[in-house]
Protein backbone atom coordinates (compact mmCIF):
# COMPACT_ATOMS: atom_id res chain seq x y z
CA UNK A 1 0.00 0.00 0.00
CA UNK A 2 1.22 3.43 -1.25
CA UNK A 3 2.52 5.15 1.87
CA UNK A 4 3.09 8.80 2.64
CA UNK A 5 7.04 8.71 1.65
CA UNK A 6 9.68 11.44 1.70
CA UNK A 7 10.95 12.85 -1.43
CA UNK A 8 14.39 12.19 -0.87
CA UNK A 9 13.50 8.27 -1.24
CA UNK A 10 11.08 8.41 -4.32
CA UNK A 11 13.80 8.23 -7.17
CA UNK A 12 14.21 4.20 -6.23
CA UNK A 13 10.14 3.93 -6.64
CA UNK A 14 9.19 5.71 -9.59
CA UNK A 15 6.53 2.59 -10.02
CA UNK A 16 4.41 4.40 -6.59
CA UNK A 17 2.04 7.55 -6.52
CA UNK A 18 3.88 10.88 -5.66
CA UNK A 19 3.09 11.82 -2.47
CA UNK A 20 1.33 14.62 -1.21
CA UNK A 21 4.15 14.98 1.62
CA UNK A 22 7.92 15.92 0.67
CA UNK A 23 10.77 15.98 3.21
CA UNK A 24 13.73 18.78 3.70
CA UNK A 25 16.35 17.81 4.97
CA UNK A 26 18.41 19.93 7.61
CA UNK A 27 20.87 17.56 8.53
CA UNK A 28 20.64 14.21 6.95
CA UNK A 29 22.66 13.38 3.56
CA UNK A 30 20.36 13.10 0.36
CA UNK A 31 19.71 9.92 -0.02
CA UNK A 32 18.03 8.31 -2.78
CA UNK A 33 17.10 4.74 -2.07
CA UNK A 34 14.47 3.54 0.25
CA UNK A 35 16.14 1.11 2.01
CA UNK A 36 19.15 1.31 5.10
CA UNK A 37 21.03 3.77 4.28
CA UNK A 38 24.49 3.13 6.46
CA UNK A 39 26.25 5.74 5.13
CA UNK A 40 23.72 8.79 6.44
CA UNK A 41 25.71 11.76 8.43
CA UNK A 42 24.83 14.22 10.39
CA UNK A 43 26.30 17.99 10.63
CA UNK A 44 29.83 17.67 11.72
CA UNK A 45 30.16 18.54 15.57
CA UNK A 46 26.47 18.75 16.27
CA UNK A 47 24.97 15.71 17.85
CA UNK A 48 21.07 16.84 17.14
CA UNK A 49 19.75 14.42 19.49
CA UNK A 50 16.41 16.57 19.18
CA UNK A 51 13.99 16.26 22.60
CA UNK A 52 12.29 19.44 22.82
CA UNK A 53 10.98 22.07 19.72
CA UNK A 54 9.25 25.50 19.53
CA UNK A 55 9.39 28.61 17.08
CA UNK A 56 10.30 31.54 18.28
CA UNK A 57 8.26 35.34 17.77
CA UNK A 58 10.10 35.14 13.86
CA UNK A 59 8.94 31.71 12.82
CA UNK A 60 12.58 30.30 13.16
CA UNK A 61 12.58 26.72 14.86
CA UNK A 62 14.83 26.60 18.01
CA UNK A 63 15.59 23.14 19.55
CA UNK A 64 16.98 21.65 22.69
CA UNK A 65 18.98 18.56 22.77
CA UNK A 66 19.22 15.65 25.39
CA UNK A 67 22.96 16.83 26.15
CA UNK A 68 21.64 20.54 27.35
CA UNK A 69 22.21 22.69 24.59
CA UNK A 70 19.70 24.99 22.82
CA UNK A 71 19.70 25.55 19.12
CA UNK A 72 18.29 28.17 16.64
CA UNK A 73 17.94 27.15 13.61
CA UNK A 74 18.11 29.96 11.22
CA UNK A 75 16.95 29.74 7.25
CA UNK A 76 14.97 26.39 7.85
CA UNK A 77 12.40 27.32 5.71
CA UNK A 78 15.12 28.69 2.39
CA UNK A 79 16.34 25.89 -0.14
CA UNK A 80 19.90 26.22 1.17
CA UNK A 81 21.64 24.46 4.30
CA UNK A 82 20.79 26.02 7.25
CA UNK A 83 22.39 27.52 10.25
CA UNK A 84 22.22 26.27 13.74
CA UNK A 85 23.42 28.91 16.47
CA UNK A 86 24.45 27.38 19.90
CA UNK A 87 21.88 29.99 22.57
CA UNK A 88 21.91 28.13 25.62
CA UNK A 89 24.00 25.27 27.07
CA UNK A 90 24.24 23.52 30.25
CA UNK A 91 20.93 22.08 31.11
CA UNK A 92 20.22 18.40 32.45
CA UNK A 93 18.33 16.53 29.81
CA UNK A 94 15.74 18.69 28.40
CA UNK A 95 12.95 17.14 26.91
CA UNK A 96 10.02 19.44 25.77
CA UNK A 97 10.19 23.24 25.34
CA UNK A 98 7.65 26.04 25.12
CA UNK A 99 8.39 30.08 23.62
CA UNK A 100 6.33 32.54 25.16
CA UNK A 101 6.78 36.07 24.61
CA UNK A 102 10.41 35.20 23.74
CA UNK A 103 11.39 33.18 26.78
CA UNK A 104 12.18 29.63 26.06
CA UNK A 105 10.87 27.58 28.86
CA UNK A 106 12.75 23.88 29.27
CA UNK A 107 11.42 21.20 31.05
CA UNK A 108 14.80 19.20 32.33
CA UNK A 109 15.33 16.90 35.32
CA UNK A 110 14.32 18.60 38.17
CA UNK A 111 12.73 21.77 37.24
CA UNK A 112 10.95 23.86 34.22
CA UNK A 113 13.63 26.60 33.49
CA UNK A 114 12.94 30.25 31.81
CA UNK A 115 15.34 30.44 29.51
CA UNK A 116 15.76 34.10 28.35
CA UNK A 117 18.58 36.62 26.05
CA UNK A 118 18.24 39.97 28.18
CA UNK A 119 20.30 41.89 25.99
CA UNK A 120 19.64 40.61 22.37
CA UNK A 121 22.76 39.16 21.38
CA UNK A 122 21.50 35.78 20.17
CA UNK A 123 22.49 34.22 22.96
CA UNK A 124 20.86 33.43 26.38
CA UNK A 125 22.31 35.27 29.93
CA UNK A 126 19.19 34.16 32.07
CA UNK A 127 18.80 30.84 33.43
CA UNK A 128 15.73 31.23 35.93
CA UNK A 129 13.77 28.41 37.84
CA UNK A 130 9.79 29.04 36.66
CA UNK A 131 8.92 25.51 38.57
CA UNK A 132 9.78 22.58 40.49
CA UNK A 133 8.59 20.79 43.21
CA UNK A 134 8.84 16.42 41.98
CA UNK A 135 11.79 14.53 44.00
CA UNK A 136 14.68 12.59 41.97
CA UNK A 137 15.93 9.53 43.68
CA UNK A 138 18.70 9.45 40.78
CA UNK A 139 17.41 6.65 38.55
CA UNK A 140 17.90 7.14 35.14
CA UNK A 141 14.35 7.08 33.83
CA UNK A 142 12.96 9.43 36.00
CA UNK A 143 12.13 11.78 33.19
CA UNK A 144 10.32 15.19 33.11
CA UNK A 145 8.03 16.05 30.21
CA UNK A 146 6.52 18.99 28.74
CA UNK A 147 5.54 21.97 29.61
CA UNK A 148 2.16 22.84 27.54
CA UNK A 149 0.25 25.37 28.32
CA UNK A 150 -3.60 25.04 28.80
CA UNK A 151 -6.67 27.53 27.64
CA UNK A 152 -6.67 28.81 31.01
CA UNK A 153 -2.76 30.20 30.94
CA UNK A 154 -1.14 27.05 33.37
CA UNK A 155 1.93 25.15 32.20
CA UNK A 156 1.23 21.45 32.78
CA UNK A 157 4.32 18.88 32.62
CA UNK A 158 4.62 15.27 33.55
CA UNK A 159 6.77 13.14 34.90
CA UNK A 160 8.47 9.29 34.75
CA UNK A 161 8.09 6.82 36.73
CA UNK A 162 11.38 5.17 37.63
CA UNK A 163 12.43 1.70 36.46
CA UNK A 164 14.79 -0.98 38.43
CA UNK A 165 15.97 -2.00 41.01
CA UNK A 166 17.79 1.19 41.87
CA UNK A 167 14.40 3.03 41.30
CA UNK A 168 12.30 4.77 44.51
CA UNK A 169 8.73 4.00 45.58
CA UNK A 170 9.05 7.03 47.76
CA UNK A 171 10.11 9.61 44.79
CA UNK A 172 7.51 12.02 44.95
CA UNK A 173 4.60 12.58 42.10
CA UNK A 174 6.02 9.59 39.64
CA UNK A 175 3.70 9.09 37.07
CA UNK A 176 1.83 12.28 37.46
CA UNK A 177 0.67 15.07 35.57
CA UNK A 178 -0.04 18.28 37.11
CA UNK A 179 0.79 22.36 36.32
CA UNK A 180 3.05 24.76 37.92
CA UNK A 181 1.14 26.78 40.20
CA UNK A 182 3.51 29.91 41.92
CA UNK A 183 6.22 28.29 41.42
CA UNK A 184 5.61 24.64 42.50
CA UNK A 185 4.43 21.41 40.64
CA UNK A 186 0.36 21.17 42.03
CA UNK A 187 -0.45 17.52 40.80
CA UNK A 188 -3.77 16.73 39.21
CA UNK A 189 -3.85 13.05 38.02
CA UNK A 190 -2.17 9.95 38.10
CA UNK A 191 -1.44 6.50 36.61
CA UNK A 192 1.18 7.07 34.32
CA UNK A 193 4.05 5.36 32.99
CA UNK A 194 6.15 7.37 30.88
CA UNK A 195 4.05 10.80 29.73
CA UNK A 196 6.49 11.54 27.17
CA UNK A 197 4.79 14.24 25.44
CA UNK A 198 1.81 16.89 26.05
CA UNK A 199 -0.31 19.03 23.47
CA UNK A 200 -3.65 20.94 24.01
CA UNK A 201 -6.22 20.94 21.63
CA UNK A 202 -8.03 23.57 19.74
CA UNK A 203 -10.41 23.70 23.06
CA UNK A 204 -6.88 24.09 25.45
CA UNK A 205 -7.74 20.96 26.96
CA UNK A 206 -4.53 18.98 27.41
CA UNK A 207 -3.35 15.65 26.25
CA UNK A 208 -0.72 13.58 27.11
CA UNK A 209 0.37 10.28 25.00
CA UNK A 210 1.99 7.67 27.33
CA UNK A 211 4.17 3.85 26.87
CA UNK A 212 2.32 0.75 26.89
CA UNK A 213 4.37 -1.57 29.02
CA UNK A 214 3.21 -3.34 32.39
CA UNK A 215 -1.02 -2.37 33.14
CA UNK A 216 -0.92 -1.23 29.60
CA UNK A 217 -1.41 -3.46 26.77
CA UNK A 218 -1.22 -0.93 24.14
CA UNK A 219 -0.03 2.68 23.88
CA UNK A 220 -2.84 5.32 25.26
CA UNK A 221 -3.60 9.08 24.85
CA UNK A 222 -5.04 11.20 27.91
CA UNK A 223 -6.97 13.47 28.09
CA UNK A 224 -5.36 15.33 31.72
CA UNK A 225 -7.98 16.13 34.23
CA UNK A 226 -7.94 16.29 38.06
CA UNK A 227 -8.45 13.23 40.15
CA UNK A 228 -7.79 10.97 36.91
CA UNK A 229 -6.22 7.63 37.35
CA UNK A 230 -4.71 6.08 34.35
CA UNK A 231 -4.02 2.37 35.69
CA UNK A 232 -0.26 2.29 36.40
CA UNK A 233 -0.25 1.10 39.62
CA UNK A 234 3.53 2.04 40.45
CA UNK A 235 2.19 6.06 40.70
CA UNK A 236 0.20 5.83 43.67
CA UNK A 237 2.79 6.25 46.30
CA UNK A 238 1.98 9.57 45.41
CA UNK A 239 -1.80 9.73 47.05
CA UNK A 240 -1.24 10.08 50.45
CA UNK A 241 0.88 12.75 50.36
CA UNK A 242 -0.17 16.46 51.27
CA UNK A 243 -0.53 18.13 47.66
CA UNK A 244 -2.21 15.01 46.37
CA UNK A 245 -5.63 15.53 44.65
CA UNK A 246 -8.10 12.83 45.63
CA UNK A 247 -8.13 10.66 42.83
CA UNK A 248 -11.54 9.25 41.89
CA UNK A 249 -9.80 5.81 42.18
CA UNK A 250 -9.60 3.94 45.49
CA UNK A 251 -6.17 1.80 45.46
CA UNK A 252 -7.14 0.40 48.55
CA UNK A 253 -10.56 -1.97 47.29
CA UNK A 254 -9.30 -2.16 43.97
CA UNK A 255 -6.22 -4.35 43.10
CA UNK A 256 -7.21 -6.84 40.39
CA UNK A 257 -4.79 -8.01 37.98
CA UNK A 258 -4.58 -9.85 34.97
CA UNK A 259 -8.47 -9.12 33.00
CA UNK A 260 -9.99 -7.59 30.42
CA UNK A 261 -9.25 -4.16 30.23
CA UNK A 262 -13.23 -3.74 29.59
CA UNK A 263 -13.85 -5.50 33.39
CA UNK A 264 -10.87 -3.53 35.11
CA UNK A 265 -13.10 -0.51 34.43
CA UNK A 266 -15.90 -1.49 35.74
CA UNK A 267 -14.84 -3.52 38.68
CA UNK A 268 -12.23 -0.60 39.42
CA UNK A 269 -14.66 2.60 40.37
CA UNK A 270 -12.26 5.51 39.42
CA UNK A 271 -10.26 3.89 36.73
CA UNK A 272 -9.83 6.60 33.79
CA UNK A 273 -9.96 4.93 30.47
CA UNK A 274 -7.51 7.24 27.60
CA UNK A 275 -9.68 8.91 24.52
CA UNK A 276 -7.50 6.42 22.34
CA UNK A 277 -5.76 3.44 22.50
CA UNK A 278 -3.39 2.70 19.76
CA UNK A 279 -2.78 -0.91 18.81
CA UNK A 280 0.20 -1.94 19.40
CA UNK A 281 2.55 -2.53 16.45
CA UNK A 282 -0.52 -2.04 13.96
CA UNK A 283 -0.14 1.63 14.68
CA UNK A 284 2.61 1.88 17.81
CA UNK A 285 4.74 1.01 19.90
CA UNK A 286 5.85 3.93 22.00
CA UNK A 287 4.39 7.12 21.63
CA UNK A 288 6.78 10.01 21.99
CA UNK A 289 5.64 13.66 21.04
CA UNK A 290 2.18 15.00 19.89
CA UNK A 291 1.55 18.16 18.19
CA UNK A 292 -1.82 19.82 17.47
CA UNK A 293 -2.33 21.36 13.61
CA UNK A 294 -3.32 24.43 14.27
CA UNK A 295 -2.48 25.76 10.64
CA UNK A 296 -6.05 26.11 9.46
CA UNK A 297 -5.09 23.51 6.39
CA UNK A 298 -1.54 24.65 5.56
CA UNK A 299 -0.43 20.86 6.38
CA UNK A 300 -3.28 19.49 4.49
CA UNK A 301 -6.87 18.27 5.30
CA UNK A 302 -6.53 17.49 8.70
CA UNK A 303 -6.74 20.70 10.74
CA UNK A 304 -7.89 20.62 14.48
CA UNK A 305 -6.34 16.83 14.44
CA UNK A 306 -3.76 15.57 16.60
CA UNK A 307 -0.27 14.22 15.02
CA UNK A 308 1.52 11.63 17.42
CA UNK A 309 5.15 10.73 17.21
CA UNK A 310 6.46 7.39 17.22
CA UNK A 311 9.54 6.46 18.70
CA UNK A 312 10.42 2.16 17.82
CA UNK A 313 8.84 2.28 13.90
CA UNK A 314 10.13 5.96 13.27
CA UNK A 315 6.57 7.02 12.17
CA UNK A 316 3.18 9.34 12.74
CA UNK A 317 0.12 8.87 13.35
CA UNK A 318 -2.56 11.43 13.56
CA UNK A 319 -6.09 11.57 16.03
CA UNK A 320 -9.29 12.70 15.58
CA UNK A 321 -10.94 13.30 18.80
CA UNK A 322 -15.16 13.99 19.53
CA UNK A 323 -16.91 14.22 23.03
CA UNK A 324 -19.61 11.76 23.85
CA UNK A 325 -21.12 11.94 27.06
CA UNK A 326 -18.83 14.89 28.06
CA UNK A 327 -15.76 12.81 27.51
CA UNK A 328 -13.24 12.37 24.87
CA UNK A 329 -13.13 9.11 22.65
CA UNK A 330 -11.57 9.01 18.83
CA UNK A 331 -9.69 7.24 16.46
CA UNK A 332 -5.99 6.80 15.58
CA UNK A 333 -4.77 6.75 12.11
CA UNK A 334 -1.73 5.82 10.26
CA UNK A 335 0.64 9.34 9.15
CA UNK A 336 3.88 8.58 7.64
CA UNK A 337 6.37 6.05 8.26
CA UNK A 338 9.44 5.36 7.89
CA UNK A 339 11.51 8.67 8.75
CA UNK A 340 15.30 8.26 9.25
CA UNK A 341 15.16 8.15 13.24
CA UNK A 342 12.58 8.06 16.24
CA UNK A 343 10.41 10.85 15.91
CA UNK A 344 10.65 12.28 19.41
CA UNK A 345 8.92 16.10 18.65
CA UNK A 346 7.33 18.20 16.53
CA UNK A 347 6.56 21.39 15.73
CA UNK A 348 4.36 23.46 12.89
CA UNK A 349 6.29 26.18 10.99
CA UNK A 350 4.70 29.47 10.37
CA UNK A 351 3.74 28.65 6.73
CA UNK A 352 2.28 25.64 7.75
CA UNK A 353 4.89 22.85 7.48
CA UNK A 354 6.20 20.28 10.12
CA UNK A 355 9.28 19.84 11.73
CA UNK A 356 10.11 16.73 13.25
CA UNK A 357 13.11 15.86 15.86
CA UNK A 358 14.31 12.54 15.95
CA UNK A 359 16.89 10.47 18.19
CA UNK A 360 16.88 7.37 19.27
CA UNK A 361 18.85 7.70 22.63
CA UNK A 362 18.36 4.76 25.18
CA UNK A 363 15.83 2.37 22.45
CA UNK A 364 16.34 1.26 18.95
CA UNK A 365 14.51 2.03 15.65
CA UNK A 366 13.67 0.95 12.73
CA UNK A 367 14.90 3.86 11.18
CA UNK A 368 18.51 4.07 9.33
CA UNK A 369 19.88 7.47 12.02
CA UNK A 370 20.81 7.91 15.13
CA UNK A 371 19.31 11.30 15.33
CA UNK A 372 17.86 13.71 13.05
CA UNK A 373 15.71 16.70 11.75
CA UNK A 374 13.58 17.26 8.80
CA UNK A 375 10.97 19.24 7.70
CA UNK A 376 7.69 17.92 6.14
CA UNK A 377 5.88 20.30 3.35
CA UNK A 378 2.43 19.62 1.87
CA UNK A 379 2.24 20.23 -1.96
CA UNK A 380 -0.92 20.83 -2.02
CA UNK A 381 -2.82 17.89 -3.52
CA UNK A 382 -5.83 15.97 -1.15
CA UNK A 383 -4.46 12.38 -0.66
CA UNK A 384 -7.11 9.88 -0.57
CA UNK A 385 -7.48 9.81 3.58
CA UNK A 386 -10.05 8.33 6.02
CA UNK A 387 -10.28 12.11 7.54
CA UNK A 388 -12.79 11.48 9.98
CA UNK A 389 -14.06 8.38 12.19
CA UNK A 390 -17.15 9.22 14.53
CA UNK A 391 -18.81 7.17 16.63
CA UNK A 392 -23.01 6.68 16.14
CA UNK A 393 -25.55 4.90 18.26
CA UNK A 394 -25.51 1.52 16.16
CA UNK A 395 -22.56 1.93 14.36
CA UNK A 396 -19.80 4.26 12.79
CA UNK A 397 -19.50 7.03 10.42
CA UNK A 398 -16.64 7.75 7.81
CA UNK A 399 -15.76 11.00 6.38
CA UNK A 400 -13.94 10.97 3.54
CA UNK A 401 -11.17 13.48 2.08
CA UNK A 402 -12.44 13.23 -1.21
CA UNK A 403 -15.83 11.63 -2.77
CA UNK A 404 -16.33 8.27 -2.67
CA UNK A 405 -17.54 5.93 -5.13
CA UNK A 406 -20.52 5.18 -4.56
CA UNK A 407 -20.64 1.38 -5.42
CA UNK A 408 -17.79 0.62 -3.79
CA UNK A 409 -19.61 2.35 -0.16
CA UNK A 410 -22.80 0.89 -0.49
CA UNK A 411 -20.92 -2.47 -0.68
CA UNK A 412 -20.57 -4.13 2.20
CA UNK A 413 -17.97 -5.69 1.21
CA UNK A 414 -15.74 -2.68 1.30
CA UNK A 415 -15.39 -2.99 4.73
CA UNK A 416 -14.40 -5.44 7.62
CA UNK A 417 -14.92 -4.40 11.23
CA UNK A 418 -13.32 -6.33 14.33
CA UNK A 419 -13.03 -4.95 18.01
CA UNK A 420 -10.72 -6.30 20.78
CA UNK A 421 -9.26 -5.22 23.88
CA UNK A 422 -6.05 -6.26 26.02
CA UNK A 423 -5.14 -7.51 29.66
CA UNK A 424 -4.60 -4.99 32.45
CA UNK A 425 -1.72 -6.80 34.05
CA UNK A 426 1.21 -6.17 36.70
CA UNK A 427 3.46 -8.36 33.44
CA UNK A 428 4.70 -6.22 30.86
CA UNK A 429 2.50 -6.06 27.58
CA UNK A 430 -0.48 -7.87 26.35
CA UNK A 431 -2.02 -9.69 23.36
CA UNK A 432 -4.88 -8.88 21.66
CA UNK A 433 -7.62 -10.29 23.30
CA UNK A 434 -11.53 -11.07 23.20
CA UNK A 435 -11.55 -10.60 19.37
CA UNK A 436 -14.81 -10.39 17.86
CA UNK A 437 -15.84 -10.17 14.07
CA UNK A 438 -18.98 -7.72 13.56
CA UNK A 439 -21.28 -7.69 10.48
CA UNK A 440 -21.49 -4.63 8.59
CA UNK A 441 -24.03 -2.80 6.70
CA UNK A 442 -23.54 0.46 4.49
CA UNK A 443 -26.58 2.49 5.62
CA UNK A 444 -26.37 6.02 3.45
CA UNK A 445 -23.51 7.99 1.54
CA UNK A 446 -23.94 12.32 1.43
CA UNK A 447 -24.72 13.98 -1.48
CA UNK A 448 -21.26 15.25 -1.88
CA UNK A 449 -20.09 11.65 -1.69
CA UNK A 450 -17.44 12.08 1.64
CA UNK A 451 -19.61 11.11 4.29
CA UNK A 452 -20.53 7.05 4.62
CA UNK A 453 -22.62 5.89 7.82
CA UNK A 454 -21.78 2.06 8.36
CA UNK A 455 -24.20 0.17 10.91
CA UNK A 456 -22.16 -1.95 13.24
CA UNK A 457 -23.64 -5.19 14.53
CA UNK A 458 -23.00 -6.01 18.65
CA UNK A 459 -21.19 -2.36 19.65
CA UNK A 460 -19.22 -2.96 22.69
CA UNK A 461 -18.08 -0.25 25.08
CA UNK A 462 -14.31 -0.11 26.25
CA UNK A 463 -12.93 -1.82 23.35
CA UNK A 464 -10.81 -0.90 20.35
CA UNK A 465 -12.94 -0.62 17.12
CA UNK A 466 -10.65 -1.94 13.85
CA UNK A 467 -12.19 -0.79 10.66
CA UNK A 468 -10.33 -1.68 7.40
CA UNK A 469 -11.87 -0.32 4.36
CA UNK A 470 -9.67 -2.13 1.59
CA UNK A 471 -12.83 -2.03 -0.62
CA UNK A 472 -13.32 1.93 -0.99
CA UNK A 473 -12.50 3.73 -4.25
CA UNK A 474 -12.68 7.35 -4.65
CA UNK A 475 -14.52 8.33 -7.67
CA UNK A 476 -11.45 8.95 -9.92
CA UNK A 477 -10.70 5.13 -8.82
CA UNK A 478 -8.07 5.35 -6.17
CA UNK A 479 -7.51 3.04 -3.12
CA UNK A 480 -7.05 4.87 0.44
CA UNK A 481 -3.45 5.68 1.47
CA UNK A 482 -4.27 4.04 4.83
CA UNK A 483 -7.31 2.07 4.53
CA UNK A 484 -7.42 0.86 8.11
CA UNK A 485 -9.00 3.17 11.48
CA UNK A 486 -8.51 2.36 15.36
CA UNK A 487 -11.72 3.97 17.34
CA UNK A 488 -11.82 3.81 21.08
CA UNK A 489 -15.50 3.34 21.92
CA UNK A 490 -15.61 4.13 25.46
CA UNK A 491 -19.22 5.54 25.23
CA UNK A 492 -22.02 4.43 22.96
CA UNK A 493 -23.58 7.95 21.78
CA UNK A 494 -27.43 7.92 22.26
CA UNK A 495 -28.39 9.64 19.53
Amino acid sequence: MVRYLCALFLSALCAWATSPYDAKDLLIGTSQQYSRDKSWKPAKGLTLEVSGMALMPNGDPVVCVRKGEIYLVKGAYGNDKPAFHLYARGLHEPLGMIQIEGDLYVTQRAEVTRVRDRNGDGIADSYRSFGSGWDLSGNYHEYAFGPAMDGKGRMWVTLNIGMGKDSSPWADWRGWGGFIEEGKFKPMCAGMRSPAGLATNLDGEVFCVDHQGNWFGMSPLYHLKKGSFFGHRESLAGTGRKLAPKLLFNPEKSKLDGIPYPEAVRKMPGLTPPAVWFPYEKTARGLTGVTLDDTGGKFGPFAGQLFVGEFTQASICRVFLEKVGGEYQGACFRFMESLPSAVLRMVFGKDGSMFVGMSNRGWSSLGTASYGLQRLRWNGKIPFEIQEMRSRPNGFEFVFTKPVARNSAMDENSFSVTSYTHLYQSRYGSKEIDQRHHAVQPLSLSTDGRRLTLKVSDLRELYVFEARANGIRSTNGELLVHPDSYYTLNRIPEK
